[in-house]
């Protein structure tokens, strides 16, 4: 190999790097102190809660923070269904400093609804414009490895081999999409072999983490009309792990699958700890519909109770709530 050679290829690794420190850098621009701290981690938990979260991520967003500025353009354009002009003034905030997900839904608004009602903000960049940074800055972290920037290039070029390269990379939320990909149809396989990949892929994903992806992996292997002996043990192990992570969905199963409204999965029956896990959906407040389930489920569990179980289940509750994270609907990060 020729000295030029050498030297075109180490320069190319110096550039390469310092993308990626830039990246970093920018990404760890802001420091936050403890209470604006609390306030970001607060505001995040009420996002995913699907509960009002504006005024607590805008008290980390003042500060600099850009993942902050990223979720309160979240919370802005999902209350008002469009880019309104202060989403837009708090993406470009995040994107600025290197957040990448800010830029995808800079590079997004030629389709979003204020382009239809002709009220979109002016940005100091158009969507083009955004796309290019977006690439720029995600295409290194993805060829040094990152799963996560693997799959906002798939998010971005919709291209599949991304998608299948942050899955193989072990990112688990890319593990779950490429799962679901593969149950709508995409690639060739032989209708088995399809069937198996969609379960390695749910599997791999409930292994990295992924509550939804535990859930889904549960659901699959509960509604293959083979759920028994080991198959129905991982259905209940992995609906108890989703809970210990705060998913709804799994909570409002497992708590009811415990008092046996319905005994659908072969849980031993106890209605305390039952009752108590779905007594800690009521700080929902209705958000995503879970009150009217809550209100049908929780008076039959309590009407086998008493009084003094009730207290248990109570105390229970309140212990759970110490020991794991906060409940969550797990909203996708891009969700629409």
């Amino acid at each position: 190999m020729s000295y030029i050679k050498v030297s075109a290829m180490f320069l190319k690794k110096i550039i390469s790097a310092a993308a990626l420190m830039l990246v970093v850098v920018n990404m760890a621009y802001a420091q936050l102190d403890p209470e604006q701290q609390a306030a970001k981690e607060r505001g995040i938990t009420l996002f995913n809660q699907y509960k009002p979260a504006y005024s607590d991520l805008l008290i980390a967003a003042e500060a600099g923070d850009s993942e902050a500025q990223y979720y309160l353009a979240e919370d802005i354009r999902l209350e008002h269904r469009y880019v309104t002009k202060e989403a837009a003034k708090w993406y470009i905030a995040a994107a600025n400093q290197g957040d990448y997900y800010a830029m995808f839904r800079l590079s997004d608004t030629d389709s979003d609804l204020c382009k239809i009602m002709n009220n979109c903000p002016k940005g100091s960049k158009s969507a083009a414009d955004w796309t290019r940074l977006l690439w720029k800055t995600a295409e290194p972290l993805a060829k040094a490895g990152d799963g996560e920037a693997m799959m906002i290039m798939y998010n971005s070029t919709g291209e599949m081999e991304w998608l299948k390269k942050s899955a193989e990379a072990g990112y688990a939320r890319a593990q779950l999409s490429l799962a679901n990909r593969y149950l709508e149809g995409e690639g060739f396989f032989l209708p088995w072999n399809r069937s198996a990949a969609v379960k390695k892929w749910l599997k791999a994903s409930s292994e990295g983490g992924n509550p939804k992806g535990m859930m889904q992996y549960a659901d699959t292997l509960y509604n293959d009309g083979h759920a028994k002996g080991k198959d129905i043990e991982e259905v209940r192990h992995w609906m108890a792990e989703a809970s210990k992570l705060g998913y709804v969905s799994a909570i409002s199963s497992y708590g009811a699958y415990l008092a046996h409204e319905p005994d659908a999965i072969g849980y031993p029956l106890d209605r305390v700890k039952g009752y108590g896990l779905l007594s800690l959906l009521r700080v929902l407040d209705g958000g995503g519909n879970i009150q009217v389930y809550l209100d049908d489920v929780m008076p039959e569990i309590a009407a086998k109770m008493t009084p003094e179980e009730l207290e248990q289940a109570k105390v229970f509750a309140e212990e759970w709530e110490k020991a794991h994270p906060p409940v969550s609907f797990f909203p996708d990060k891009l969700g629409f």
